[in-house]
C-alpha cells in the first residue's frame, strides 16, 4: 500500500489523524477564518500566515468516486474491486478529501459493494492505521 508523504504544512493534519481527530486547516486572521485544504502556508483568500487546526464533524458526502481497474499497481491489484472517492465536508463543501469507504474501521478496501456507492451519500470519517500511520477512512451513513 503507498502511504501519505508528510511535509511541513500538512503534518498537524497526520498528528491529529493519529489521535483519531479529523481537522482541516483554517486562516487565523479576524476578519477570513476560511477552511483550507490541502494545508499551505498561506490563506489564498486574504493572504493571511495566520493559520490554525479546527476541528470538524468527519461528516461529509461523496461528491466524487471511481473504481479503478487493471492495470493496476501490484499492491492494489489484489484488493480490486475497490473505491476511491472524494468527500466534501459538511462544514465547507469547497473542502474535499480523498480516501475510500469501508464497511468499518480497518475493513479492506473491497469490502462495500461498488453498487452501494452514489453521488451525494453521506459519509463518516473513520480511521485507519496502516503503516504507522492513520489515515481517514469513510463509513456509509444509514439512511
Amino acid at each position: 500500500m503507498l502511504t501519505p508523504v508528510v511535509d511541513d504544512d500538512g503534518a498537524p493534519f497526520w498528528e491529529y489523524a493519529a489521535r483519531g481527530e479529523l481537522r482541516v486547516q483554517a486562516c487565523a486572521a479576524p476578519d477570513c477564518g476560511r477552511l483550507r485544504f490541502p494545508p499551505r502556508p498561506c490563506c489564498p483568500h486574504c493572504q493571511s500566515f495566520d493559520s490554525t487546526w479546527r476541528p470538524v464533524s468527519g461528516r461529509g458526502r461523496i461528491w466524487s468516486y471511481v473504481l479503478p481497474h487493471p492495470p493496476l499497481l501490484p499492491d492494489y491489484a489484489a484488493m480490486a474491486p475497490y473505491n476511491a472517492v472524494v468527500v466534501e465536508l459538511a462544514e465547507d463543501p469547497l473542502i474535499r478529501l480523498v480516501g475510500n469507504v469501508v464497511a468499518e474501521p480497518g475493513a479492506p478496501l473491497d469490502s462495500v459493494d461498488p453498487a452501494r456507492l452514489k453521488i451525494g451519500a453521506r459519509v463518516q470519517v473513520a480511521f485507519t492505521e496502516i503503516d504507522g500511520m492513520s489515515v481517514p477512512r469513510w463509513l456509509l451513513e444509514r439512511a
